[in-house]
This record gives structure tokens, sequence and C-alpha cells, in this order.
């Protein structure tokens, strides 16, 4: 007999954790284990003023921008799709599966006001971070012939 499958969703256990969903050995969680993002914080203090409004966390808006990377994703609204999607996106971002995701304009605009000095100094940084986990290795370089 052929089966049907019903759309019947139930309200998740109160005991159950996103922390719980994501496996082990996810990648993002050795990202997580491995590089320690903090820092942008003291990177981008000057960005910001004493009082108004509370900001999406600087961290977050980099883990963003490393999780565009890593997915290969171009636009921002592309990028809060999949983390709106993916559980282990979501774990690495720190937002709950009840909370509210950043808005994709948001992140624009935090991006155009860091600009590029911010961003190449996280770069740099970054880097030597990957080297220093043993997540990069610099014995070999490939080029293609595409234009630059």
């Amino acid at each position: 007999m052929m089966g049907f499958k019903e759309r019947d969703f139930q309200r998740l256990p109160e005991d159950l954790s996103l922390d719980l969903l994501v496996p082990e050995d996810n990648f993002y969680r050795r990202l997580e284990e491995r590089i320690d993002l903090s820092f942008v914080r003291e990177l981008v203090r000057p960005l910001y003023a004493e009082g108004g409004r509370r900001s999406i966390d600087p961290v977050v808006s980099f883990k963003l921008q490393l999780v565009m990377f890593f997915e290969d994703l171009r636009l921002e609204g592309q990028l809060m799709e999949a983390v709106a999607d993916r559980l282990s996106l979501r774990w690495y971002v720190g937002y709950d599966l009840h909370e509210r995701l950043p808005d994709h304009f948001s992140l624009t605009r935090i991006r155009e006001r860091y600009g590029l000095d911010v961003f190449r100094n996280f770069f740099e940084r970054i880097v030597g971070m990957c080297i220093e986990a043993g997540l990069v290795r610099g014995e070999e370089l490939f080029f293609d012939a595409t234009k630059v």
C-alpha cells in the first residue's frame, strides 16, 4: 500500500536544545572551537556611539561574513536565508530557534560602516589565527588565468 505523509508539526519539547541538534563533528563547531572572534569588538569599538539603540553584536556580524565566505554566498539576503534554513549556521552565530535573525539590510549597513580598513585588519588577524590553529598551510600557491 502506498504511504502518505501528513504534515503534522508539533511544538518542540522544552528540553530540546539547538546545541543537541548540531552534530559534534560539524565544521562550524570546529571553527568555533579554534577561532576566537572576540577581538573584533575592540577592532570596531571606535565606530560605535556610547549611547543609543543596541546594535547587532559585531562578533555575529563577522561570523556571518565568514559564513558568506564558507558557503560561497554573494548577497546578505542569500546569507540570511541560509542561516534561517540551517541549524548549524544558527548555532554558529548564536541564534536559537525562537530568536529573530538580523535583517539583511542591517548587515549591509554594518559592512558599509566598518569599511575596508576594518575588514583588512580582520582578514589579516583571521589568517594568522588559522595558521596558528593549523587550518592553513602555505606550502603551495595556485593561480588560474582569471583576470583579477
